[in-house]
């Protein structure tokens, strides 16, 4: 929807870079508005609000939204819709699924919505299923396996591989469906019947199983709090077979309040956690699964990834971000793509997935210039590691932190928790990325022209400086070109 325009009223507005894009989605559970604003392949996140409105509830019992449920959907739409025009949003999208399109009362919701300006798509299960999979390509384009999205009504499945969606399914099998299924002991040979009516059973034996949706994201969290994981970032955190049942028997056990103290985990989400792990260990045992990889990605990111151009959806998530957070915050936006060009010949051999981890880092690689200059280079590690990225992770976050650390100063040691996160070999090569940024950077005085006119090689044991201009040269640069040999196991030399 497209808002039409409307007088400013502020003397001083000054108008946004980049149209802004949003999307309300009204789920079985929630109802979340999220305004995005940046480069169309990965725009970053203005605003972001959702209401546990439980539409889908009541559905199993009377096929319909209940009035508690109705009324808490109402306020949230017109809150919404409001927001959506204070924050000048150019393009607004409101989608609806499973308990709009299988409530009874269903049109009611939709006419409220309408009257507070919106125009409700009904998504059907497949384009449901579809969106949820396009999502996981958006945050892990080399995704292959099977996407489960869990909803409060429905849960989709569709099968990625290649960049591309393969196969789409969906199932009554909602989160909020689950605690009757599992009273009257049915809930495993449904899933089963499911899947092998629908050619889903053991489909995806072998592969990860990537989750989506808010009752499986809570999972993950409760399992990064029990085993005191390093970094809390969901997105693509990995949960074995054997660690859903774990959880579960924790879940069993553990009472209500203590789960409220975990970090990160919705108060709303714990009353289902345990129908959500149950469900999930059906799942991975009649698809076969290999395990699970947590995607923070979904239906709202699949939509706007599927109305992207074939290049726009095939350039580098991370690098897009890297790229734009760099020009965003760093002083010199046009040094992060020719600063890797400059240093990339001393590291030739490194494989395709470092190399884009050492743009990334190069781009990123002046953002800790306005922090007070004792604590940049804990500046760098904090955006690095938990920064809003897709398509990384832990190791390569950590990679990328300690190149940052040590590019801002912090020196050549590994501060906790990267060494926790990606190994000795990993953080000695992103050492090395850390101090040839460092060397460009120092020589180049951050400007572009000066790297134009200079060059870096490594060939039999010397590492070989021609500066362009030898008046660069000085005694800082001549400390770092050294720095950086030593580093490598070579000998400084200036041509």
């Amino acid at each position: 929807m497209r808002w039409p325009k409307r007088e400013v009223l502020a003397p001083h507005a000054v108008p946004a870079e980049e149209p802004r894009t949003a999307i309300i989605d009204i789920g079985s559970n929630s109802i979340r508005l999220v305004v995005y604003q940046g480069p169309p392949r990965l725009p970053a996140i203005l605003f972001n609000e959702k209401v546990l409105a439980g539409l889908g509830r009541s559905l199993a019992e009377s096929g319909s939204i209940d009035e508690q449920a109705m009324g808490l959907a109402q306020t949230a739409l017109r809150r919404f819709a409001a927001l959506a025009r204070e924050m000048d949003v150019a393009v607004l999208r409101t989608v609806a699924t499973a308990a709009v399109r299988d409530a009874s009362n269903g049109a009611d919701l939709i006419a409220v919505a309408e009257a507070a300006g919106l125009e409700v798509e009904i998504l059907p299960g497949e384009k449901e299923a579809e969106a949820a999979g396009y999502g996981v390509l958006s945050g892990i384009p080399d995704a292959d396996g099977i996407v489960g999205d869990l909803g409060g009504g429905s849960l989709e499945l569709v099968r990625v591989r290649h960049g591309k969606l393969l196969g789409r399914a969906s199932f009554p099998l909602g989160v909020l469906r689950i605690a009757a299924l599992r009273e009257q002991g049915r809930l495993d040979l449904q899933v089963r019947a499911f899947l092998e009516e629908s050619d889903w059973l053991g489909a995806g034996k072998g592969l990860p199983f990537y989750l989506v949706g808010g009752s499986w994201r809570a999972l993950a969290r409760l399992d990064m709090e029990a085993t005191r994981y390093p970094l809390p970032v969901i997105h693509q955190y990995a949960m074995s077979g054997e660690t859903v049942t774990r959880l579960r028997r924790t879940l069993a056990h553990v009472g209500k309040a203590r789960l409220k103290d975990v970090p990160g985990l919705s108060s709303g989400r714990i009353p289902t956690l345990s129908d959500a792990a149950a469900l999930l260990a059906a799942m991975l045992k009649h698809l076969r699964s290999s395990g699970t990889i947590v995607s923070a990605y979904g239906l709202r990111e699949g939509l706007l990834y599927e109305r992207l151009s074939p290049s726009e959806r095939a350039a580098d998530p991370l690098i897009v971000a890297a790229r734009d957070e760099g020009r965003r915050s760093g002083r010199f936006p046009e040094h992060g793509d020719l600063l890797d060009r400059w240093i990339a010949p001393l590291f030739a051999d490194d494989p395709a997935e470092d190399a884009r981890l050492r743009i990334a880092a190069c781009h990123l690689a002046d953002v800790g210039w306005r922090a007070n200059p004792d604590f940049r280079a804990e500046r760098g590690v904090e955006i690095a590691l938990h920064g809003n990225w897709v398509a990384i992770d832990a190791r390569g976050r950590a990679m990328v932190a300690q190149a940052l650390w040590t590019a801002l100063g912090g020196a050549t040691n590994s501060p906790e928790p990267l060494a926790a996160l990606a190994g000795e070999t990993g953080l000695r090569r992103a050492v090395q990325w850390g101090l040839a940024i460092r060397l460009g950077q120092r020589l180049s005085g951050g400007l572009a022209a000066p790297l134009t006119r200079a060059a870096v090689s490594a060939a039999g044991g010397v590492l070989r400086l021609e500066p362009g201009d030898p008046a660069l040269y000085g005694e800082t640069v001549q400390k770092r070109h050294r720095a950086l040999a030593m580093m490598m196991g070579m000998q400084a030399e200036l041509a």
